[in-house]
């Protein structure tokens, strides 16, 4: 298991981050021009155009993203241009078209073989021959492409230029999940014209295997250029693509979008789409009711606005459907602070946060209060009576507290703890207006309770800098929010190698120092199993265990919105996928 583990630590420690982007003049199809007669009447064929906003303005529109935030805000607009090989619906994985089937060893195309290693002195995987051998498994993943997709420019779409993809992010930074996917892949070789094959490293089964593909990048237009100055080339703010829209132009705050005259898939209703970038949310809206928009989106829109949007909904000024998302918020509790390594004081306040008002209040009553930190919908899922719940339970809080020694003997409301009374600082991101509520909630609840919470917002960057109070671990609470992936994962949140320090270089993300024997070897299971079924098991176990010893309190799921004039129809806000997932269903009344 030692191996194993140090097998793991070396996988993770090699994930890096940055992010890379280039203009190519789109040749413009010769439009077909027909002569009337001239007893006909000309028949005028109005154009389909369809205006969307959005807050902020991606700084390129390739498809690999510098982090999962990005990702988030940029994919919208990516997925029109590269439509994603597989895209997660409601945390489920789903073909496109672009790849002509999902892999799976049922129809051979994830294999396993058992090859031998060399191992040193560490344990760890070695290319150098040693005295020490090993037989461990090896996953392959054969991708079949579509052979009739076609650049935006005619040019077939092959085999070549998905491992054109590989060879550059090999050279330059395309972004955390490249560098993840990298760090996992022994190989990425092409087998004939329209198939590609990842061979990842020996011992590494990392779930995220189904998804070693490469998205292409033209090979034709980029393969002559210096690798090192594609991030700074016009192509990544106009780059060519294959999917059902190409780029007319990026600039001003507005992108506009045409079709693509040779996308071989359904075409979008739309002859063109043009992304108008406001920075205030409350701007759109006002366009929305104006009728200067069809269609809008707001990640996670402030109390106030969300109100607001409310109350337009309820007047039919404007169609409203609301999602919750991917980010989930937390409070971590540090468990290197004496206090707080006691159970009965992280339960107390896991009581004593009244999470369905935060819900109801802030978000309108619109997404989830968290049990477990699997989301609704993810593999893994827990059956909410197979877990510890902590229901709002101000006088159980109270119980607990006196259990654990906690009074106010001074009567001036504060329990105290070893003669001081008790003031826990809680760091948070500032600027925020959504976590400043939060915050704000949290400490009056625990205020309820006898516990002093001193607020101290602080700049992102510093609150997530490695040398900050997150990674040094000098924190005593901390409320912020993780995004979830398709699959739950979780080995770089919860093993006992995730707890960030000088071992790991900084790198870990279990800020909680939560090190507990048994659900290390679980989450270690369920992130390395090959079958779902065994990953399941171990999730469940795993969280029996996280939510009896409540390391982190899972607070909620942030909501998304999106607006629309009326008389647009078939939008669907899906929590896992980009808003434009089912354009082609898009419609506005009567067409």
């Amino acid at each position: 298991m030692k191996r194993f583990i140090t097998s793991l630590i070396a996988k993770f420690a090699l994930m890096v981050l940055v992010s890379c982007t280039i203009v190519v003049d789109v040749p413009t199809p010769t439009p077909f021009v027909s002569t009337a007669l001239p007893e006909s009447t000309p028949t005028v064929v109005r154009e389909q155009v369809l205006r969307i906003g959005m807050v902020t303005e991606p700084p390129d529109l390739l498809p690999y993203h510098s982090n999962p935030t990005d990702e988030r805000l940029t994919s919208p607009l990516t997925e029109l241009i590269f439509p994603s090989p597989m895209l997660a619906v409601d945390f489920k994985l789903q073909p496109t078209g672009v790849l002509t089937r999902l892999p799976a060893f049922a129809n051979g195309d994830v294999m396993t073989a058992t090859v031998t290693v060399f191992r040193d002195a560490l344990g760890q995987i070695s290319e150098t021959p040693t005295e020490t051998t090993d037989n461990v498994t090896q996953v392959s993943v054969t991708f079949h492409w579509n052979p009739n997709l076609r650049w935006a420019d005619g040019t077939p779409v092959t085999a070549a230029d998905s491992v054109f993809a590989y060879e550059l992010a090999q050279q330059i930074d395309l972004g955390q999940a490249a560098n993840s996917r990298l760090a996992m892949t022994e190989r990425y070789e092409q087998i004939d014209e329209y198939t590609t094959r990842a061979v990842l490293r020996p011992d590494v089964t990392d779930p995220a295997y189904i998804t070693s593909f490469w998205t292409p990048l033209p090979r034709h237009l980029l393969a002559d250029l210096d690798a090192q100055q594609i991030g700074q080339s016009e192509f990544v703010r106009r780059p060519l693509g294959y999917g059902p829209y190409t780029i007319k132009s990026f600039e001003g705050g507005t992108l506009e979008l045409v079709r693509n005259p040779f996308y071989w898939g359904e075409a979008a209703p739309f002859d063109t789409i043009v992304i108008a970038f406001r920075s205030e949310p409350g701007q759109l809206v006002d366009l929305v009711r104006g009728g200067g928009l069809d269609l809008a989106f707001i990640e996670q829109p402030t109390p106030a606005l969300l109100e607001q949007l409310l109350a337009r909904a309820d007047q039919q000024e404007l169609q409203l459907s609301t999602s919750p998302n991917t980010i989930w918020e937390h409070l971590d509790f540090n468990l290197d602070v004496p206090l707080l390594q006691d159970i009965r004081v992280r339960r107390a306040i896991a009581h004593a946060i009244n999470r369905s008002a935060l819900v109801e209040q802030l978000l309108g009553g619109r997404s989830n209060v968290l049990e477990s930190w699997i989301l609704p919908g993810q593999l893994g899922e827990p059956p909410l009576d197979q877990i510890t719940r902590y229901a709002y339970n101000p006088d159980e809080a109270r119980r607990l507290l006196d259990e654990a020694g906690l009074f106010d003997t001074d009567g001036d409301s504060w329990r105290e703890y070893e003669g001081l009374p008790i003031v826990l600082s809680l760091v948070t991101t500032a600027n925020s207006p959504l976590r400043e509520a939060v915050a704000s909630q949290i400490a009056n609840d625990l205020a309820q309770v006898g516990l002093n919470i001193e607020v101290v917002p602080l700049p992102p960057g510093e609150l997530y800098s490695t040398e900050g109070p997150l990674y040094q671990r000098t924190f005593q609470l901390a409320l912020f929010g993780w995004i979830a992936g398709a699959h739950p994962r979780g080995w770089e949140l919860w093993s006992c190698s995730g707890v960030p320090g000088e071992a790991n270089n900084w790198t870990g993300n279990n800020f909680a120092g939560w090190c507990f024997f048994e659900a290390n070897e679980a989450i270690n299971t369920a992130t390395t199993a090959l079958d779902p079924n065994e990953q399941i098991a171990a999730y469940l176990r795993q969280q029996q265990l996280f939510t009896q010893e409540v390391p982190v309190l899972p607070l909620f799921q942030r909501i998304d919105a999106l607006i629309a004039r009326p008389g647009l129809s078939g939008w669907r806000l899906n929590p896992t996928a980009p808003f434009t997932w089912n354009i082609q269903e898009w419609r506005f009344a009567g067409e």
